[in-house]
Protein backbone atom coordinates (compact mmCIF):
# COMPACT_ATOMS: atom_id res chain seq x y z
CA UNK A 1 0.00 0.00 0.00
CA UNK A 2 0.93 3.39 -0.88
CA UNK A 3 1.36 5.79 1.48
CA UNK A 4 -1.04 8.79 0.72
CA UNK A 5 0.46 12.44 0.00
CA UNK A 6 -1.96 14.61 1.62
CA UNK A 7 -1.27 18.28 2.56
CA UNK A 8 -2.90 19.13 6.08
CA UNK A 9 -2.62 22.54 5.71
CA UNK A 10 -5.94 23.40 5.05
CA UNK A 11 -7.13 20.49 7.62
CA UNK A 12 -8.78 21.43 11.08
CA UNK A 13 -6.53 19.50 13.15
CA UNK A 14 -7.71 17.91 16.92
CA UNK A 15 -5.49 19.54 18.70
CA UNK A 16 -3.59 17.86 22.63
CA UNK A 17 -2.09 21.11 24.53
CA UNK A 18 -0.14 20.72 27.68
CA UNK A 19 -2.68 20.32 29.84
CA UNK A 20 -4.09 17.61 27.83
CA UNK A 21 -1.06 16.01 28.94
CA UNK A 22 -1.13 17.28 32.80
CA UNK A 23 -1.71 12.59 33.92
CA UNK A 24 1.46 11.60 31.65
CA UNK A 25 4.47 14.37 31.76
CA UNK A 26 7.44 13.05 33.84
CA UNK A 27 8.77 16.45 35.05
CA UNK A 28 5.63 17.40 37.21
CA UNK A 29 8.18 20.29 38.89
CA UNK A 30 8.21 21.73 35.48
CA UNK A 31 4.37 21.34 34.31
CA UNK A 32 3.95 23.29 37.48
CA UNK A 33 4.80 26.37 36.22
CA UNK A 34 4.88 25.84 32.52
CA UNK A 35 2.55 27.85 30.56
CA UNK A 36 -0.32 25.80 28.44
CA UNK A 37 0.64 25.40 24.76
CA UNK A 38 0.28 23.18 21.94
CA UNK A 39 1.63 20.03 21.72
CA UNK A 40 0.77 17.65 18.69
CA UNK A 41 -1.76 18.09 15.99
CA UNK A 42 -4.30 15.14 15.04
CA UNK A 43 -5.79 15.14 11.25
CA UNK A 44 -7.88 12.02 11.45
CA UNK A 45 -9.46 9.95 8.77
CA UNK A 46 -8.04 11.65 5.39
CA UNK A 47 -8.51 8.90 3.62
CA UNK A 48 -10.65 5.83 3.75
CA UNK A 49 -9.88 2.53 1.48
CA UNK A 50 -12.58 0.24 2.46
CA UNK A 51 -12.41 -0.83 6.02
CA UNK A 52 -9.26 1.36 6.54
CA UNK A 53 -8.60 4.86 7.25
CA UNK A 54 -5.52 7.01 7.90
CA UNK A 55 -5.00 10.01 9.72
CA UNK A 56 -1.68 12.34 10.59
CA UNK A 57 -0.23 13.33 13.23
CA UNK A 58 2.42 16.14 13.74
CA UNK A 59 4.43 16.31 17.03
CA UNK A 60 6.17 19.36 17.69
CA UNK A 61 9.61 19.31 18.65
CA UNK A 62 9.00 20.96 21.94
CA UNK A 63 10.31 19.80 25.98
CA UNK A 64 8.44 19.06 28.18
CA UNK A 65 11.18 19.87 30.92
CA UNK A 66 13.41 16.85 30.96
CA UNK A 67 11.41 14.72 28.52
CA UNK A 68 10.59 14.78 24.84
CA UNK A 69 7.35 15.81 23.62
CA UNK A 70 5.42 12.68 23.09
CA UNK A 71 1.70 11.44 22.42
CA UNK A 72 -0.32 10.68 25.05
CA UNK A 73 -0.28 6.86 24.74
CA UNK A 74 -2.85 4.83 24.26
CA UNK A 75 -4.43 1.39 23.83
CA UNK A 76 -6.33 0.04 20.76
CA UNK A 77 -10.16 -1.93 22.07
CA UNK A 78 -9.88 -5.48 20.84
CA UNK A 79 -7.52 -7.18 18.30
CA UNK A 80 -6.24 -4.33 16.46
CA UNK A 81 -3.13 -3.58 14.89
CA UNK A 82 -1.55 0.10 13.27
CA UNK A 83 0.70 1.06 11.01
CA UNK A 84 2.52 3.93 11.55
CA UNK A 85 5.22 5.86 8.78
CA UNK A 86 7.54 8.82 9.79
CA UNK A 87 7.17 11.00 6.97
CA UNK A 88 9.20 14.19 8.38
CA UNK A 89 11.28 13.89 11.06
CA UNK A 90 12.33 11.10 13.59
CA UNK A 91 10.59 9.74 16.25
CA UNK A 92 11.03 6.20 18.64
CA UNK A 93 8.23 4.38 18.84
CA UNK A 94 7.58 2.86 22.55
CA UNK A 95 4.90 -0.34 22.63
CA UNK A 96 4.25 -1.93 25.49
CA UNK A 97 1.89 -4.76 26.60
CA UNK A 98 0.52 -4.83 30.12
CA UNK A 99 -1.71 -6.58 32.50
CA UNK A 100 -3.06 -3.53 34.19
CA UNK A 101 0.23 -2.38 36.09
CA UNK A 102 2.66 -5.22 35.20
CA UNK A 103 4.31 -5.20 32.47
CA UNK A 104 4.66 -8.30 29.98
CA UNK A 105 7.11 -6.74 27.19
CA UNK A 106 8.12 -3.32 26.26
CA UNK A 107 10.38 -2.55 23.46
CA UNK A 108 11.16 0.41 21.48
CA UNK A 109 11.74 1.48 17.63
CA UNK A 110 13.75 4.35 16.23
CA UNK A 111 12.09 5.24 12.80
CA UNK A 112 13.34 7.62 10.33
CA UNK A 113 11.73 9.72 7.24
CA UNK A 114 10.76 7.07 5.14
CA UNK A 115 10.33 3.97 7.63
CA UNK A 116 7.24 2.17 9.02
CA UNK A 117 6.51 0.28 11.99
CA UNK A 118 3.42 -1.72 13.27
CA UNK A 119 2.37 -1.78 16.32
CA UNK A 120 0.68 -5.22 17.55
CA UNK A 121 -1.82 -6.31 18.69
CA UNK A 122 -2.32 -5.89 22.47
CA UNK A 123 0.34 -3.34 22.62
CA UNK A 124 -0.17 0.24 23.93
CA UNK A 125 2.17 2.93 22.81
CA UNK A 126 3.64 6.34 22.41
CA UNK A 127 5.03 8.14 19.89
CA UNK A 128 8.07 10.39 20.64
CA UNK A 129 9.61 12.86 18.84
CA UNK A 130 13.76 13.18 19.09
CA UNK A 131 14.30 15.68 16.67
CA UNK A 132 14.77 19.51 16.53
CA UNK A 133 11.62 19.87 13.86
CA UNK A 134 8.34 18.83 13.94
CA UNK A 135 7.72 14.73 13.62
CA UNK A 136 4.74 13.92 11.09
CA UNK A 137 3.18 10.50 10.74
CA UNK A 138 0.84 8.97 8.87
CA UNK A 139 -1.37 6.09 10.20
CA UNK A 140 -3.75 3.48 8.89
CA UNK A 141 -5.82 1.52 10.56
CA UNK A 142 -9.31 -0.38 10.95
CA UNK A 143 -12.15 2.12 10.61
CA UNK A 144 -13.68 0.06 14.10
CA UNK A 145 -10.16 0.59 16.07
CA UNK A 146 -10.92 2.83 19.12
CA UNK A 147 -8.42 3.99 21.57
CA UNK A 148 -8.46 4.24 25.44
CA UNK A 149 -6.24 6.12 27.26
CA UNK A 150 -7.44 5.70 30.53
CA UNK A 151 -4.26 3.21 31.57
CA UNK A 152 -1.51 5.64 30.33
CA UNK A 153 -3.51 8.54 32.26
CA UNK A 154 -4.30 6.48 35.40
CA UNK A 155 0.02 5.08 35.58
CA UNK A 156 1.06 8.05 34.79
CA UNK A 157 2.03 7.84 31.38
CA UNK A 158 4.49 4.63 29.46
CA UNK A 159 6.07 2.19 31.48
CA UNK A 160 9.41 4.38 30.27
CA UNK A 161 9.93 8.07 29.83
CA UNK A 162 12.20 9.39 27.13
CA UNK A 163 14.48 12.04 28.80
CA UNK A 164 17.75 14.19 28.25
CA UNK A 165 19.27 12.07 30.59
CA UNK A 166 18.18 8.89 28.30
CA UNK A 167 15.51 6.63 29.83
CA UNK A 168 13.64 6.94 33.15
CA UNK A 169 11.18 4.10 34.37
CA UNK A 170 8.04 4.58 35.84
CA UNK A 171 7.74 3.92 39.46
CA UNK A 172 3.60 3.32 38.75
CA UNK A 173 4.02 0.25 37.09
CA UNK A 174 5.71 -3.38 38.25
CA UNK A 175 7.79 -5.41 36.64
CA UNK A 176 9.56 -3.17 34.10
CA UNK A 177 11.65 -5.60 31.98
CA UNK A 178 14.81 -3.70 30.52
CA UNK A 179 13.92 -2.08 27.36
CA UNK A 180 14.92 -3.86 23.92
CA UNK A 181 15.22 -1.97 20.37
CA UNK A 182 13.75 -3.46 17.57
CA UNK A 183 14.39 -2.28 13.85
CA UNK A 184 11.69 -0.21 11.70
CA UNK A 185 10.65 -1.32 8.09
CA UNK A 186 12.62 0.08 5.79
CA UNK A 187 8.56 0.41 4.19
CA UNK A 188 5.29 0.44 4.21
CA UNK A 189 3.84 -3.16 4.04
CA UNK A 190 2.35 -4.04 0.21
CA UNK A 191 -0.56 -5.72 2.05
CA UNK A 192 -2.64 -4.37 4.71
CA UNK A 193 -4.92 -7.08 5.00
CA UNK A 194 -3.74 -7.89 8.65
CA UNK A 195 -5.49 -4.62 9.66
CA UNK A 196 -8.64 -5.90 8.34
Amino acid sequence: MQTPNIDVQNKTPKIRTLNDMKDVVYDQQWFNSAENEDLYYMYGDLVEEGILKYSVTVVTPKMLGKEFNKTKGHIHLGKFQETYTVLEGNAIYLMQKTNENVVEDVYAVKANKGESITIPSGYGHVTINISNENLKTGDWRNINCKQDYSLFEKLRGACYYYTKEGWVKNENYQNVPELRFEEALKSLPENLDFLK
